[in-house]
């Protein structure tokens, strides 16, 4: 079908619109069900189409849609069962890890990350979430980029030994200042530390097409990320407030830009302060007009809040088992999101789905719900299951963008210009290349133009605030010119400074002593 993509055979071929998927969806059911499944062949019709994918992939087998489908079985079942047979091929692919085990290194920076998204990664209260608040706002009013977790903890560490400096600020405690440096220490036990530095993901390098022009499929490995839950849900909040404020505004478009697909979605709201989830609810519902659609996949819809359920029009609900009565009232909640089939009883339905088949609901060519109908997921055209650890290396190898993330920078920051250290020099990322026809073909959001940023009050202080320069991670960093020169100034200023005081002190002084002794 033109514009669409197959999903499901029941009574009729069952086609979501891409014109409207980015109108968001749901992929809901118990475990074993059929929800990879269904994410499998939405992401293969999305790269087909030419829409870049972002998923993450929990079990460890959604790599596989790197290589083509071997068959078997189940396979030929649903071929059968459907009358739909794709041609056996692989998807373009890029592997990425926050560990950078798996796949290219995930990293951003703490400054773009943001105290908000922070605090809640820490399980900080909201005092040492403000306290946090003011750290941040120190150090962009005095030009000191936060990178990494040690430039965090020095400018900490900086705040508290000079409280009193700050006081215009607010209060800092020094127990706040503790709880956040020993939730700090946690979270480096995890191994999130290697989340924050530098090179930071371009966004943009999740929107390539290949040659062919099928749009590129980034896969998360988050097995061993689902061991730190909250890791793995602020890094996705930060994906998704990121292309909010990244993207511009396209309004309707024949396709979308970008597809994300979040899987274990209600990590994203447990434990989430109220705060966050307004957030989270505004951003679903405004950036599909920046042409992105997100698509949650988890157990039971009733696992996201009704205010972010409300926004979900295109809808595969595989079975529910009802073995308690809160697993019934689960069951009778869901069938209710739908659009009622006269001719179907949706409750009983959802207890009595095969693995395999499922309840689908997508927006017709109006952007209305279409009534919920009974079918069997379209065969996948990859393969269902993982990548061998040789065929992991060769996709991790020929990837276009090979070489831009796999080594870490450290460049002059807080840690260094509080420390009074500088580095000779700032490597620069290579230029990838690979097998995709040279540099891929990358959508790239034309930047809005920023403000300039006044310069600050001269303040009384021990150490004289910079010339004020955003901290905001990779965009509008310093370069390494200029943080040379802003560390030799401040050399300079502080040398001249301390001759000038010393003379005026011994000045002041030896009038004194000298009156005393007349």
């Amino acid at each position: 079908m033109s514009g669409s993509i197959l999903i499901a055979k029941g009574d009729t071929p069952l086609a979501l619109e891409l014109a409207l998927a980015n109108r968001h969806g749901l992929i809901a059911g118990a475990t074993g069900t059929g929800k990879s499944v269904t994410l499998r062949v939405l992401a293969e019709g999305f790269a087909s189409a030419g829409v870049p994918v972002f998923l993450s992939d929990v079990k460890g087998d959604m790599a596989g849609i790197a290589q083509p489908t071997e068959g078997g079985k189940r396979y030929e079942a649903q071929v059968t069962r459907t009358g739909i047979r794709p041609e056996p091929r692989g998807m373009p692919t890029i592997l990425w890890d926050l560990f950078g085990e798996q796949g290219h290194p995930v990293r951003t920076t703490v400054s773009e990350m943001g105290p908000l998204l922070l605090g809640r990664l820490l399980d900080l209260n909201d005092v040492q979430t403000g306290v946090l608040n003011l750290v941040f706002k120190v150090a962009d009013d005095e030009g000191l980029l936060l990178l990494d977790l040690k430039d965090l903890r020095a400018m900490l560490a900086h705040v508290a030994e000079n409280a009193r400096e700050y006081a215009e600020y607010g209060n800092v405690a020094a127990a706040s200042v503790g709880a956040i440096q020993r939730a700090l220490l946690a979270l480096e036990s995890e191994g999130a530390d290697r989340f924050f530095g530098e090179p930071a993901l371009a966004l943009s390098d999740l929107m390539l097409t290949d040659a062919e022009g099928r749009g590129a499929v980034s896969v998360l490995a988050a097995d061993r990320l689902m061991r730190s839950p909250r890791v793995y849900a602020t890094f996705l909040l930060w994906l998704l407030s990121e292309l909010f404020e990244e993207l511009p505004e396209v309004g309707d478009v024949e396709k979308p830009k970008l597809v994300l697909f979040f899987d274990e979605a209600h990590l994203l709201f447990d434990d989430a302060p109220p705060a966050l989830v307004d957030k989270i609810e505004q951003v679903v519902r405004l950036i599909r007009s920046k042409g992105v659609g997100v698509y949650f996949v988890t157990q039971n819809p009733l696992d996201l809040p009704e205010t972010v359920l409300g926004q979900l029009g295109n809808r595969v609900q595989h079975a529910l088992r009802a073995f308690t009565p809160r697993d019934q009232r689960a069951v009778r909640a869901a069938a209710q999101t739908f659009r009622a089939n006269p001719r179907l009883d949706t409750e009983k339905a959802i207890g009595e789905l095969a693995v395999g088949e499922a309840l689908v609901s997508l927006l017709d060519r109006g952007g209305a719900p279409g009534i919920v109908q009974r079918a069997w997921v379209a065969p996948p055209a990859s393969r269902h299951g993982p990548l061998s650890p040789e065929e992991r290396r060769a996709t991790i190898a020929s990837s276009p963008l090979a070489g831009r993330y796999d080594a870490a920078i450290d460049r002059p920051s807080a840690y260094e210009h509080l420390r009074g250290e500088t580095e000779a020099a700032e490597p620069a990322a290579p230029a990838p290349s690979g097998p995709w026809g040279g540099r891929p073909t990358v959508w790239k959001p034309a930047p809005a133009p920023k403000p300039a940023k006044p310069e600050p009050a001269p303040r009384v202080r021990r150490r004289a605030p910079t010339a004020s320069t955003s901290s905001a991670g990779s965009r509008g960093r310093q370069t390494m010119g200029e943080a040379v020169a802003k560390s030799i100034a401040r050399s300079i200023a502080s040398s001249i400074g301390s001759r000038i005081g010393r003379e005026i002190v011994r000045g002041v002084l030896g009038s004194i002593v000298g009156g005393r002794k007349r």
